[in-house]
């Protein structure tokens, strides 16, 4: 039996060897659902419960990724966990540290993660309910599908998400992912919900600090004025189909004139220009509605004087 066990897995990691993992790169498709859930557990409110799992919303599987290879050999280069003192060592074998000070640690076992794991590691119990106004987006950090995981709680979840729906809010909830426990904020989208973990308040640097020695300067009001009058010639609805990643597609390109034995240019850079006056860049920009956009001038540059 331990040996038919054995020539199972040995086939299957043959096969997924076998598997192209990275797709070609000329394919920029949809971005992909995750095949298995990022979590499972029971979303309740009160006394109302129903198992749903989340699934990621975004994905970095369309990203163009590179490893490290050894240029005499082109193999590629393993990352080995190695002992300063006795070599490299097996990764089953490494238990986890918090450093109290250098080269001090205590060690942690999994017996004892295991004992302060929280409710919210298999749960998801919604506390408040919010208007998502009220919400600063400095908070909002990852987005996941939100789907019931079982058949018989799909009417408690559908009572939730339709509540959800009627009264506008937002309902804020805790869940465990990644050994850490994280705010959650729960909206209604099409037949599901749509789950955003949020950034606590001690992830979120303070802006006012941030923008604290930006110099209190009194422009023209004229120049104000052109500003409004550019941007209101520039806006429009947002369309994420109208914005690609340009460096994602050179090195698309880069790839495919490698792959066809190109000889690469490398382009001359390209030499930022002075402002000699900022209104006059202004009315300038006004006056180039509809036409191709021109280098971006340097507004730091100072005033040449007068000869």
């Amino acid at each position: 039996m331990a040996a038919k066990k054995r020539a199972k897995a040995k086939k299957k990691r043959a096969a997924h060897r076998a598997a192209p993992h990275h797709k070609s790169a000329s394919d920029t498709g949809e971005a992909r659902l995750s095949t298995r859930p990022i979590w499972q557990g029971n979303l309740r409110l009160s006394l109302v419960s129903c198992p749903v799992a989340l699934f990621g919303a975004v994905s970095r599987s369309n990203d163009i990724s590179f490893h490290l290879l050894n240029p005499v050999t082109n193999n590629r280069i393993r990352m080995v966990p190695t002992d300063p003192d006795t070599g490299p060592v097996e990764r089953k074998d490494l238990v986890k540290g918090y450093e109290l000070e250098k080269n001090k640690y205590i060690v942690i076992d999994n017996d004892e993660l295991d004992a302060v794991k929280l409710e919210t590691t298999h749960t998801i119990e919604i506390e408040r309910f919010v208007d998502v106004d009220e919400i600063d987006r400095l908070f909002w950090n990852t987005p996941y599908y939100m789907v019931p995981n079982d058949g018989e709680g799909v009417d408690a979840f559908v009572v939730i998400r339709q509540a959800l729906e009627k009264t506008g809010r937002i309902a804020l909830g805790r869940v465990v992912m990644h050994t850490r426990e994280r705010l959650v904020a729960l909206e209604p989208r099409d037949k599901g919900i749509v789950a955003t973990t949020l950034r606590m308040r001690n992830e979120v640097a303070d802006p006012a600090k941030a923008f604290h020695d930006i110099p209190a300067v009194r422009p023209d009001h004229k120049m104000i004025d052109i500003a409004e009058k550019i941007i209101e010639q520039k806006q429009g609805d947002f369309d994420p189909d109208q914005f690609k990643d340009r460096y994602e597609n050179a090195l698309r390109d880069l790839i495919r004139r490698k792959q066809k034995g190109e000889k690469l240019v490398t382009a001359e850079p390209v030499e930022e220009s002075n402002v000699i006056d900022l209104m006059e860049a202004l009315k300038k920009s006004l006056k180039n509605k509809g036409k191709a956009a021109h280098k971006p001038v340097n507004t730091n540059a100072k005033k040449k004087k007068a000869r």
